[in-house]
């Protein structure tokens, strides 16, 4: 697995392994047991970096912290702060003393004496971003942190945030279906020297090839509340995943692994972290690290996506409240 480094010295896999599925989002848990040797046999196949988070529930990084006891020193774990009592349905919270909490909670569960990248899951418009940023720059020259990182900010509030401790990694949603990134954030992270960790690299699973008129989500599964995952939307995007699909198919590859060269293709300091409950599947989204895109393949895409764009917005209304402040 080839490398990439996040702000000045973060060094992770190219792609990294994003936790949240095996707990929380996408219906029932994964069976412990399960989860724990995925995670391992995630490690043993190069990738050096997973996300966790506290709400994704305590078991989520009890889990992680379980799995990759072994290789302490030789993975980046990241974990994330920022929603009441853990829980995304009371809302938001980075008071300071919350943030502390949070960090000893962490270190506990994840089996560390250091949290490696410690992300605000959201930002708090009840905090000033800079007091947010003066207490994981404590917890840094305190030793329990290594590194701060966003998630789903927006410009003004990186700015601000890096000016107090510097922001090594900002974590957000990026995929060939959600680019609203493109305009304003990424030239202001390629200029202030910031790593960009995608979430949700494969759309949610949309770009997997697998979800079409007949699919049917699991009591839990966020998706079933999301417009692109209903109706006409659905399966018009289902079309295009299989135009997609056939660009792959002359690559030797899978739509999803088209989807990962992609987001590799963009710039050396971006980094996907797809998540799966599935070894073939983990097995897949490694394998679109040696899919090698050549410009011509990239406007391919990118002339496809322009005349036939994605279909339904990304998150409910609710859920686009929290986004890109």
């Amino acid at each position: 697995m080839k490398t990439r480094t996040l702000g000045k010295s973060l060094e992770v896999s190219a792609i990294g392994m994003g936790c949240m599925g095996l707990t929380f989002g996408y219906g029932p848990a994964t069976d412990k047991s399960d989860g724990i040797n995925l995670i391992r046999a995630a490690a043993e196949r190069g990738v050096t970096f997973f996300d966790s988070a506290e709400a994704y529930g305590v078991e989520n990084e009890e889990m992680v912290g379980e799995a990759l006891a072994p290789y302490k020193g030789k993975v980046v774990i990241a974990t994330k702060f920022g929603f009441r009592n853990g829980n995304t349905k009371d809302g938001l919270d980075s008071r300071p003393e919350r943030i502390r909490l949070v960090a000893e909670q962490s270190l506990k569960r994840l089996k560390t004496d250091v949290l490696d990248l410690f992300y605000q899951h959201r930002v708090d418009p009840n905090v000033p971003i800079e007091d947010v940023a003066g207490t994981v720059k404590d917890l840094i020259a305190e030793g329990k942190v290594k590194h701060f990182g966003l998630s789903e900010a927006g410009v003004d509030i990186i700015r601000r945030a890096h000016a107090i401790q510097p922001v090594t990694a900002l974590q957000s949603e990026y995929s060939m279906f959600t680019r609203d990134t493109e305009a304003e954030v990424l030239p202001t992270l390629e200029e202030l020297g910031i790593g960009f960790v995608c979430f949700s690299p494969l759309g949610k699973g949309l770009l997997g090839g697998k979800i079409g008129e007949s699919t049917t989500f699991k009591e839990g599964d966020v998706r079933s509340t999301l417009p692109r995952f209903n109706g006409e939307a659905r399966d018009a995007n289902a079309r295009l995943v299989g135009l997609i699909a056939e660009i792959a198919k002359r690559k030797n590859a899978t739509s999803a692994q088209i989807a990962i060269a992609w987001l590799l293709a963009q710039k050396p300091w971006i980094v996907p972290i797809p998540g799966t409950t599935k070894l073939h599947r983990l097995e897949e989204n490694i394998g679109g690290a040696n899919v090698e895109l050549t410009d011509n393949d990239l406007k391919e895409l990118g002339d496809l996506l322009a005349k036939q764009p994605v279909q339904g917005a990304r998150y409910n209304e609710q859920m686009m409240k929290t986004v890109n402040r």
